[in-house]
């Protein structure tokens, strides 16, 4: 790891004052607060903070969007808003040398479409495929009696996966139905939420650092859909990363 590259890590740290008396800090690098993995990281990011409440880490993000884009994707994804920034370009995302996706010069939606059909984004229609037809090695996402709303007209409840393809695993169609409501979610909300759509094949990062700031682990994203380099558990790396 460069000097350059810890330096331009401490100089965010200052810049954005994410301080912690926390052994840990893990900073997370969004693209658009309205990619699909923005939403997806965050609501898992909430999850592990809800389960994890007294580990010795504090959280924060940084993501391209509005403030009022900020306050609907907080609403919606749970993660806390005291801990997320948004800044207006990916000037940062460049200096830490994050990966701006596919560019053919034909603005931001070609290219996003073209990384959804797996063009320069490898992993993409595996991960699509995963969410239609689950994985034995992965965590179920609803509990029995959790509700369920699809599309806004379409109620149902956990209890549909466990009856017709059981428990304790990643069911068909569940992580489909999961981003199925979060694309919705940005649909509905594509103004506050896409502040500039050049930024939409714009590449996120994570990055763990100690008690003194130095990163311990660094995870850069090339895919649409791979914001972690195991995505049956994507932050499972992080329960060893962080104990005493």
């Amino acid at each position: 790891m460069t000097n350059k590259f810890q330096n331009d890590i401490n100089n965010l740290v200052e810049e954005f004052n994410f301080k912690s008396a926390k052994l840990f800090k893990f900073i997370v690098l969004f693209g658009l607060l309205g990619d699909f993995d923005s939403i997806e990281y965050a609501i898992n990011l909430k999850n592990f903070i809800e389960k994890h409440q007294n580990k010795n880490l504090d959280i924060f993000a940084i993501a391209i969007g509005s403030q009022k884009g900020k306050e609907k994707f907080c609403k919606f994804t749970g993660f806390p808003a005291e801990n997320l920034i948004v800044v207006s370009d990916n000037q940062i995302h460049n200096n830490l040398k994050v990966s701006r996706g596919l560019n053919i010069g034909l603005g931001g939606w070609i290219n996003m479409l073209l990384m959804l059909s797996g063009i320069n984004s490898f992993k993409t229609i595996k991960e699509v495929i995963r969410g239609y037809t689950g994985d034995r090695k992965a965590k179920q996402i609803y509990s029995e009696f959790e509700k369920i709303d699809v599309l806004k007209f379409l109620n149902i409840s956990g209890s549909s996966f466990r009856q017709v393809f059981g428990d304790g695993y990643l069911r068909p169609f569940e992580l489909a139905t999961f981003r199925l409501n979060n694309m919705n979610q940005i649909i509905q909300n594509w103004g506050d939420y896409i502040l500039n759509e050049k930024y939409l094949p714009q590449r996120g990062a994570s990055f763990l650092l100690n008690k003194r700031n130095q990163v311990i682990y660094k995870f850069f994203s090339s895919d649409v859909l791979g914001y972690s380099s195991n995505m049956r558990d994507p932050l499972g790396f992080l329960s060893d990363l962080i104990k005493e």
